[in-house]
């Protein structure tokens, strides 16, 4: 065999020997079947030697294309490695399983772009498990120091005094703290509750026994916050509070029936149900009469306040009554015509208003007690009666008492009348006129004499138009050595002034009576 045959069966077993090669670089390396057939093609198109190309340039062209996977290769297999160390870190910080993935072999582009992806994801899913374990964290630590608590577990301490770092944010662990923080929460609310128990236990006491103002002042200190050390003061200032209470036994147990009394008026109790209550009016002041009175005053305010708003609609209701009752009783009042200002017009309207008012309240009102004794299964009462009773016993006590009234005064106008018709009515003070001429004593003594024995010569003439006789102050008797009035009269000479004597009796007996006191042309009558 010739030389040149030899070199080049020796070029084609090379050439079978690369392409193998190249075969496993590109299965190591992962690349897919379409772009080995898209490289197997440029080998081919080298070995044709199209082109021009040698032998040695094909030979080159292979081996830097062997030097750039190469190169290729070893970016891959670090990239992998970094994200291998990340996703290790990620998941003992995470407590969460390794990403599966074969580290041995090269890994194709895309297998290293769904590591980076998951390698993502766990950096976001620390991030939130973080910001949302320093917030709890935070928490935690308030409602510790509010508690007056020492960390006293290893979770608790892990947490507290702990670096955050070090922290493993598991969901396990995750939902552990968010429970510890509930618990701390509860005991919390637990402990403001005690708190604001205590401080109603001391105010209560503070009224009960009259605590004054300055010795209020001095535990003001303690009547906010609910740390445990106010809730120690809270509790020696209520122990306090409650020997004292024993040493003035009389005293508290006075001002709780006081409060009683309220309570009953609020909830309307009827006297048979504030007598039913026997301890009230007991005088033998001992602890047991005491609790027994707390007992009492607890159940009225838990019965208060769950008919608050029925109690408050009747309340509105008695209110709008009594006012109508008072604005009824000014308009029946005859004095009401002096008024000045416009307050007659006023209480005119307001009346007018709240007579509509009433019905419309009251209907309200027995919608929701109708409701209310539904849900009950028993009768609502006002003042030992159904509310609707009641009230209906209050509008017929209104009409009686405004038809009693009535009665009185037509009876009082009735007796007032025959009282007229029988002995006239009684007379008025006479007033002065301006202008008057003055009186001559003589002259008016002498014409009254006159009227007087007029009238009593026709003292059972009555006035044209039913009106009554006001008769005359009684005359004085004449001086002595005058002569006597009546021989003026009788005599037949004409004393001065009689037809006008004569027209003023005629005028008078038309306007219904004789007054005295009146004057005409100088003459008093």
């Amino acid at each position: 065999m010739r030389r040149s045959e030899v070199l080049a069966e020796e070029s084609i077993v090379c050439l079978q020997k690369a392409l193998n090669h190249l075969r496993e670089i590109w299965e190591l390396i992962g690349i897919p079947e379409d772009q080995r057939l898209q490289r197997t093609e440029v080998v081919k198109k080298h070995i044709k030697e199209e082109g021009e190309t040698t032998i040695l340039q094909l030979e080159k062209d292979l081996r830097t294309q062997v030097e750039l996977m190469r190169k290729q290769k070893k970016e891959r297999k670090q990239e992998l490695k970094l994200l291998q160390e990340q996703d290790q870190e990620l998941c003992e910080i995470l407590c969460m399983p390794r990403y599966d993935i074969d580290s041995a072999s090269v890994p194709s582009l895309e297998e290293l772009n769904q590591f980076r992806q998951h390698v993502t994801t766990l950096r976001e899913t620390k991030a939130s498990r973080r910001e949302e374990f320093v917030s709890i964290k935070r928490q935690i630590i308030l409602c510790m120091e509010e508690l007056d608590h020492t960390p006293d577990t290893s979770f608790e301490r892990d947490v507290v005094c702990e670096d955050e770092d070090a922290f493993c944010l598991s969901l396990e662990n995750i939902a552990t703290l968010q429970k510890l923080l509930r618990q701390l929460e509860m005991r919390k609310s637990q402990n403001e509750a005690v708190c604001e128990g205590l401080r109603a236990q001391i105010r209560e006491l503070w009224d009960r026994l009259q605590i004054p103002e300055e010795e209020r002042e001095a535990v003001a200190t303690i009547m906010s916050g609910s740390k445990a050390k106010v809730r120690k003061a809270l509790q020696l200032e209520v122990d306090r509070l409650e020997e004292l209470k024993m040493q003035n036994m009389k005293k508290v147990i006075e001002a709780i029936r006081v409060e009683l009394v309220q309570y009953w008026d609020q909830c309307f109790y009827s006297q048979e149900q504030r007598q039913a209550f026997a301890p009230f009016y007991a005088e033998d002041y001992t602890e047991n009469l005491l609790q027994l009175h707390d007992a009492e005053i607890v159940q009225l305010k838990n019965y208060y306040e769950v008919h608050k708003e029925l109690f408050e609609g009747v309340q509105k209701w008695e209110e709008t009554w009594r006012l109508f009752l008072e604005f009824e009783r000014k308009a029946s009042d005859p004095n009401r015509f002096t008024n000045r200002g416009g307050n007659l017009l006023k209480e005119e309207k307001q009346r007018a208003k709240l007579q509509k008012m009433l019905p419309k309240l009251e209907e309200e009102l027995k919608a929701r007690i109708e409701l209310w004794e539904q849900e009950h299964s028993k009768a609502f009462m006002v003042n030992g009666q159904k509310f609707m009773e009641y009230v209906a016993e209050q509008w017929e006590m209104h009409r009686l008492e405004k038809e009693r009234a009535k009665q009185e005064r037509q009876l009082k106008n009735k007796k007032q009348t025959e009282t007229e018709m029988l002995y006239g009515s009684a007379p008025r003070t006479p007033s002065k006129r301006r202008g008057l001429a003055p009186n001559t004593p003589g002259k008016a003594r002498k014409l009254n004499t006159t009227t007087m024995s007029n009238a009593t010569a026709n003292s059972s003439i009555r006035p044209i138009f039913g009106g009554t006789i006001y008769h005359s102050p009684v005359s004085r008797l004449p001086p002595s050595g005058s002569k006597p009035v009546a021989a003026s009269t009788c005599s037949g000479k004409k004393t001065p002034h009689t037809g006008r004597h004569g027209a003023n009796k005629e005028n008078l007996e038309l306007n219904g009576s004789i007054l005295s006191a009146r004057t005409f042309k100088g003459f008093q009558i």
